[in-house]
């Protein structure tokens, strides 16, 4: 009978990715990314640790949606305010924060849970083609 090994918090290997969001479909690019966050592309996967890997985002403001979604897809927030309901659509929100709209898409395929919010804290999404994690040397990840 083989034991099952679980990976010590030391020997868990921490890589960075770069991902162009330029001209790619918003679902299967945050489910790409969120696989790579939560480590499901390792043999060392664990359901209950953090094996994943970082994941640099740029050129947010370039991602595409299929459809009529630019102009029927919804983004909600609220202020904790009675009546503090904002609601934006995908196309003001997108000239506005760009990023945010990666961000939300990602978080929203991680656990929700303590864990997925350690993982979410591992993307970095930018607007734009340039970013400060250049000492890191992220490499290609590829479609």
């Amino acid at each position: 009978m083989n034991k099952t090994i679980t990976p010590s918090i030391e020997t868990i290997e921490r890589n960075w990715f770069l991902v162009d969001a330029k001209d790619r479909t918003l679902g299967r690019l945050a489910a790409e990314i969120a696989t790579v966050l939560r480590g499901k592309n390792k043999p060392t996967f664990t359901p209950h640790l953090d094996t994943g890997d970082f994941v640099i985002v740029v050129n947010a403001e370039k991602v595409e949606v299929t459809g009529k979604k630019a102009s029927q897809k919804l983004y909600r927030r609220h202020s904790g305010r009675p009546g503090g309901m904002k609601i934006e659509k995908f196309e003001s929100l997108q000239e506005r924060i760009p990023e945010r709209i990666i961000e939300q898409a990602v978080k929203g395929m991680l656990p929700h849970n303590s864990l997925g919010r350690q993982l979410f804290k591992k993307l970095k999404v930018y607007k734009g083609a340039d970013h400060p994690h250049a000492a890191q040397n992220p490499v290609l990840l590829k479609n």
